[in-house]
């Protein structure tokens, strides 16, 4: 991180600020509503398996969020594989060369598990989601907005958890 000089002193202040005022911004926890369904397609969803595929999916969004606000794609590999640890990486990437960044803070979450595939390999579900974005350029704050949108997401179990491969924004 760049620490500038200011007046014969560094602006280390005015950075501890930065960091407290984006921890406390990013400390804050969604609301999140889940529709029950137990049975999503041709097999039917244990609450386990349910209670487990909502947990590792929101700590994917505190992921992306993290490592969006970071610029680094390492983060990534603790909750995504496939297409939406590639597109997300892209983004980082991009917003490197932009020397940008920027926070996501998720608000509120309603999901809907609505497919469970046979083999048990894989989950998908829509989300509602409400979340704040912050857009910074060179660690200035440059806009925040408010997003409502429509997210479709498929999650493919590992040895541990489950995982995002695919985060879509749907119309």
């Amino acid at each position: 991180m760049n620490v500038t000089k200011w007046r014969g002193g560094t602006t280390a202040f005015a950075l501890l600020a930065m960091i407290l005022g984006v921890a406390a911004w990013a400390g804050e926890k969604p609301q999140v509503r889940v529709e029950g369904a137990e049975t999503v397609g041709p097999r039917t969803l244990e609450d386990q398996t349910r209670e487990a595929v909502v947990r590792d999916y929101l700590a994917a969004w505190q992921t992306m969020g993290k490592a969006l606000a970071d610029n680094n794609v390492s983060q990534l590999n603790a909750d995504f594989v496939g297409f939406a640890k590639d597109r997300l990486a892209k983004t980082i990437r991009d917003q490197q060369k932009l020397n940008i960044a920027t926070r996501y803070q998720d608000r509120r979450h309603d999901i809907s598990l609505i497919f469970y595939s046979p083999e048990g390999l894989s989950v998908q579900l829509l989300d509602n989601v409400e979340y704040d974005v912050q857009i910074l350029d060179h660690e200035k704050l440059q806009a925040t907005q408010h997003v409502r949108a429509r997210y479709i997401a498929v999650l493919s179990p590992t040895e541990v958890q489950w995982k995002v491969r695919i985060l879509q924004a749907t119309q």
